[in-house]
């Protein structure tokens, strides 16, 4: 049995990967390393460049390594860009997902797992949000993602076919043992940019919208490690091995923390301050958005072992520095 990893070089994939590769599993990886990087990953572990889009690819990846399972990582991942560009956002994330949909359902590939998110909820009114939540996305990105989970749903309704949507709300951190971490240039993601202003490799850090109607006026999110992610979907591949049906499943911590927040704890670990600048609102971002995920933790006997935003931001520091090193 081979679980394909689809943008498995890239953030999230390559923790992934590490952690299939750590417990003995046997892995192939698809990425066109648009934002992903070879080295993140294990010297053993096929990587074949290339387009989740392009079927037959697919088709014979899963032929050649003997594919049972798929854990869908590959997309774009960037609100207010989805705003500005929505149709990249439904070729990558929709149109490309619905090929490789079509692909496993054409090899009686009948796992699936998929790396949807938090923005199908828009502005939740119940906080923490549950999976049972009107589904308002406010950006083609959130709008994106939830119509490849509907395309789940009716590919499950009409074939042998099992999956499990696991909604994100804010990753962050990296590989505790330092192996990967957020590597890509140009990333949006809070506590990336903060560390990387507390190490220089920014001029200044901007803060969108001050004032949100929350306690300090910024937006909250909630952090979740990107370890404490990984095993999420370990657990969701058991699951779906020994016949669970098909689920969405929210995966944070249920609380939050506010820009600002975040800001302070950076300074603090990393002992250095940066510049911030106050700046509008960006479009398409929500107020506040914090996890129910207790449906993960009943279904799944998920236990995370990272919920500490001072060890979230310890590890992206960590992770920031090897990565200077690396391309200097």
């Amino acid at each position: 049995m081979t679980v394909l990893v689809t943008g498995g070089a890239g953030y999230i994939g390559s923790h992934m990967v590490w952690a299939l590769h750590d417990a003995g599993e046997a892995v192939v990886v698809i990425d066109n390393l648009s934002t992903g990087f070879d080295w993140a990953l294990p010297g053993d572990v096929p990587l074949v460049r290339g387009d989740i889009g392009d079927e037959a690819l697919v088709a014979r990846v899963l032929s050649e390594h003997g594919v049972d399972a798929v854990i869908h990582f590959a997309g774009s991942i960037i609100v207010p860009e989805s705003v500005a560009n929505p149709l990249k956002y439904y070729k990558n994330n929709t149109a490309n997902s619905r090929s490789l949909i079509a692909a496993c359902a054409a090899k009686g590939v009948d796992k699936f797992i998929f790396s949807s998110t938090a923005a199908v909820y828009g502005d939740p009114e119940i906080i923490p949000v549950p999976e049972d939540a009107p589904l308002k996305p406010v950006s083609p990105y959130g709008t994106s993602k939830l119509m490849t989970e509907m395309m789940l749903a009716d590919v499950a309704a009409a074939h042998d076919f099992r999956y499990t949507a696991l909604r994100y709300f804010n990753v962050a951190g990296a590989d505790p043992r330092g192996r990967t971490g957020q590597s890509t240039a140009g990333a949006t993601h809070l506590i990336k940019v903060a560390a990387e202003a507390a190490l220089g490799k920014r001029a200044h850090l901007s803060v969108y919208g001050t004032d949100y109607p929350t306690e300090d006026g910024t937006a909250i999110r909630d952090y979740i490690h990107v370890a404490d992610l990984v095993g999420a979907h370990a657990l969701a591949l058991e699951r779906l091995r020994q016949g669970g049906d098909s689920a969405v499943m929210n995966c944070g911590y249920g609380h939050g923390y506010s820009v600002f927040e975040v800001i302070e704890a950076v300074r603090k670990v990393s002992g250095r301050p940066f510049e911030t600048r106050m700046e509008a609102r960006r479009p398409g971002d929500s107020v506040r958005i914090v996890a129910d995920a207790s449906r993960l933790r009943a279904e799944l006997g998920w236990q995370p072992r990272h919920d500490d935003l001072t060890e979230i931001v310890t590890h992206a520091l960590a992770w920031e520095e090897k990565l200077a090193k690396r391309n200097s």
